[in-house]
């Protein structure tokens, strides 16, 4: 067992090298290559269909000038989910428990998504900040607060996703520790922790 339960959280070095992108770069190989072929194997076709269901789940809220962010959002889409099922693995790295990583996604995309929407629409987006119906003397106050709102969204929500993530490995790690100690001398509370920690195991596959 490792000195402390964070330091599976550490990224990983080998001579002093940051193995981070290495673990970010290493599902890609696992992915089967596509082919200009009619009749491909299973997983190809497997790969294909998934790729098309993903697609089609983020473009169905978007009009037709939205459909040129299905590429980057189904490549962002895939990457998390491989990166993060494989750091269900034991003895794995996931590099979406990193703080720096998920705000790394997040400023770019949110700030593209927010300077796209005020050069195409610009009276639509600022519309947001100020709800209709609002009394006159809360404009200023309204204002203000969905103003800071809009700017600290993707702070808020890169540090829940990561919160999220590091507690569902932690209490993985702190179950196993308990079932594999406590096996000895205690057999059915052992049994009990294992089936917690099969119900916590599937619950991080649909956080995954």
């Amino acid at each position: 067992m490792s000195l402390s339960f964070f330091d599976q959280f550490t990224s990983p070095c080998l001579l002093g090298i940051p193995l981070i992108l290495l673990s970010m770069l290493f599902p890609a190989l696992l992915l089967p290559s596509q082919s200009n072929r009619w009749v491909n194997n299973r997983l190809s076709t497997l790969q294909s269909w998934f790729l098309h269901l993903i697609t089609k789940q983020l473009m169905i809220p978007l009009n037709k000038k939205g459909h040129k962010w299905a590429l980057i959002l189904t490549s962002l889409m895939m990457l998390l989910l491989t990166i993060n099922l494989l750091g269900l693995l034991p003895y794995t790295f996931t590099p979406t428990t990193q703080l720096s990583m998920n705000m790394a996604f997040a400023l770019p995309l949110w700030l593209a998504t927010l300077l796209t929407g005020l050069r195409n629409q610009p009276s639509i987006s600022l519309g947001h900040l100020l709800p209709e119906g609002t009394p006159t003397l809360l404009i200023p106050a309204l204002i203000m607060i969905e103003t800071t709102s809009l700017l600290i969204r993707p702070l808020a929500l890169g540090v829940r996703l990561t919160a999220n993530l590091t507690a569902g490995h932690l209490l993985i790690q702190l179950i196993s520790t308990a079932t594999t100690a406590l096996l000895p001398i205690m057999p059915a509370a052992s049994a009990l922790t294992t089936l917690i920690l099969l119900l916590l195991t599937i619950l991080e596959l649909a956080v995954a």
